[in-house]
């Protein structure tokens, strides 16, 4: 495992959030490294993916990571007020793009999401044009449709996630019980909308659905063994949506060591290198 590193903590204002970005050192002896800029998952901070980053860096990449909206150094904590969902939160990862482009305009750019942070990333290039990205990698991403589930656990899933979106519209705001971290009420319609039916929610007037279909951007698609809240169907299922991109589709195993959704952060130097070596194979823009 790669020793973490320190990052600079910096900040982008955007619509009246304000979105925490931690920008790590470039790699040992690397000048104008790819740039690697990370979307986490739901309710998960951006230091979380510390020694994620670390391996990165140690692979030859730059690496960026941005707190969600409402999610640690980002504003506005989620509350009755907030009304920010899927729109907003693909809006922001163009908002910390352009505010780092000064400084990394030129370089390769990967757009690396988890969970939440993937959709995100996709929708972003779905909706806001894919001109200054070059690649996209997905880890333990998904669109987490019921049926995708396996066994007698796919019929705990609809109540359980359709459960949360009542709650949170009857709360104004999903408190955080057990699952996700405290949310804007707009984040978990939209998950449960996926949830629900297995396809993306309208974002501002637009078919997400087929602006996801006209993505060009190759994509690097992994799944994690033992990942409970997206296994591997549940990427299957979003891959077939990216029917004009180049995808390579993998799955990750760590022999010996237990993997989920979240843990596959911690032992994660294989994939580090793999995300390295896609990005060799990216065209040049």
């Amino acid at each position: 495992m790669s020793a973490t590193v320190e990052y600079q903590q910096e900040f982008v204002q955007v619509d009246g959030a304000r979105l925490g970005v931690q920008v790590y050192p470039e790699p040992d002896g690397v000048t104008d490294a790819p740039v690697v800029l990370i979307a986490p998952a739901m309710g998960v901070r951006a230091r979380y993916y510390r020694p994620f980053a670390a391996a990165l860096r140690a692979a030859g990449l730059a690496v960026v990571v941005a707190d969600l909206r409402g999610t640690g150094e980002s504003t506005p904590p989620p509350s009755r007020t907030c009304r920010y969902g899927y729109a907003e939160l693909a809006a922001d990862v163009g908002a910390v793009r352009s505010a780092l482009k000064p400084r990394l305009d030129g370089r390769r750019t990967l757009l690396l999401g988890h969970s939440l942070g993937g959709q995100a990333a996709v929708l972003h290039l779905a909706l806001h044009g894919e001109h200054e990205v070059d690649g996209l990698a997905l880890i333990a991403v998904g669109i987490p449709y019921w049926r995708d589930f396996a066994g007698p656990r796919r019929y705990g899933v609809l109540p359980y996630t359709q459960g949360i979106a009542a709650t949170a519209r009857l709360l104004g705001v999903w408190p955080g019980w057990g699952f996700g971290g405290r949310q804007a009420r707009g984040v978990i319609r939209d998950w449960a909308h996926t949830a629900r039916t297995g396809r993306f929610p309208e974002v501002d007037g637009v078919d997400a659905e087929a602006a996801v279909r006209r993505i060009r951007t190759p994509v690097l698609a992994i799944s994690v063994d033992g990942d409970q809240y997206t296994p591997h169907p549940t990427l299957d299922r979003l891959c077939a949506k990216l029917t004009a991109a180049p995808v390579e589709r993998e799955r990750y195993a760590a022999p010996g060591t237990a993997l989920d959704h979240f843990t596959w952060v911690r032992a994660a130097d294989p994939l580090a290198a793999r995300v390295a070596d896609f990005v060799t194979t990216l065209p040049v823009r």
